[in-house]
């Protein structure tokens, strides 16, 4: 039996068509038990796979989303989710994916070839949660997997670039900025891929290159927006090097996924041509 907690979030809806159970605050899915980060394990009773993707955070930020209260912020997502590890492993639960991100890597510099026996160097308090939770479950005796995931997009309501879009659409400034996406279709494909591994370690997810000035001429183009979008950024990527799931056959979806998509994320009043 496959779990998942964090089922209701902007990640984990992606990957609940992968669980038999949901782990959470609100009920998702046909069959659900209650649980929090903030409390005690939930009851883990026939589970053999735990995809963890529950994080509590400021809304809309991850870097940054301890706000003020750092203190909380460890406790739900890094002592609560060391909890749910030495839960499963009492449990006998045989496999452990958890969703973590580039993000263990922030302290290295921009540009910086980010391969997957890298050794992690967060600066962020996220990342540091995120390469502390990772230590942890590659100790433990059973299948645990990191999927280090970055810029998790796709349709649905608040996604990662409501905000941004409704910027430029309304003519608020844009700043410019250069990143690494991927859709949460192409998530799901790694999560079943990982489903599969033998062997504990991290793999990374993560297709394109994005920037602003792209995106924003593809949303001008779908909406009739003669709002000029940002001009390109300069700063250098550090892009995840993919090798695990790709040997694996994983075929990410690059720019037609994200074109095709586009259309289901602007707002519904945005005008189209």
């Amino acid at each position: 039996m496959i779990a998942l907690t964090g089922a209701t979030g902007l990640v984990g809806r992606w990957l609940l068509p992968l669980a038999d159970l949901t782990f959470g605050r609100g009920p998702a899915g046909k069959r659900h038990r209650d649980y929090s980060l903030t409390g005690p394990p939930p009851d883990l009773t026939g589970v053999t796979t735990l995809i963890h993707a529950a994080f509590q955070h400021e809304p809309g930020r991850y870097r940054g989303g301890e706000g003020d209260n750092p203190e909380g912020f460890i406790e739900a997502n890094l002592h609560g989710t060391l909890r749910l590890f030495d839960a499963a492993a009492d449990a006998g639960v045989e496999r452990v994916i958890f969703l973590s991100s580039r993000a263990v890597f922030d302290g290295l510099p921009p540009g910086t070839n980010l391969s997957e026996d890298l050794t992690t160097e967060p600066k962020s308090l996220y990342g540091q949660v995120k390469a502390a939770a990772e230590t942890r479950l590659f100790s433990l005796p059973m299948v645990g997997i990191s999927l280090r995931a970055t810029g998790i997009y796709g349709p649905g309501k608040d996604h990662k670039w409501t905000g941004l879009f409704a910027d430029h659409l309304n003519g608020r400034p844009v700043a410019p900025r250069r990143g690494t996406e991927v859709h949460g279709t192409d998530l799901a494909q790694a999560a079943r891929l990982a489903l599969t591994s033998a062997t504990s370690g991290a793999m990374h997810v993560s297709d394109i290159f994005l920037d602003r000035h792209d995106l924003l001429t593809e949303v001008n183009r779908l909406t009739g927006c003669k709002i000029a979008p940002p001009t390109r950024a300069t700063s250098p990527v550090s892009p995840l090097i993919c090798d695990k799931l790709r040997s694996l056959g994983w075929t990410p979806g690059g720019m037609n996924l994200l074109r095709s998509s586009l259309s289901e994320m602007l707002p519904e009043t945005a005008a189209r041509t």
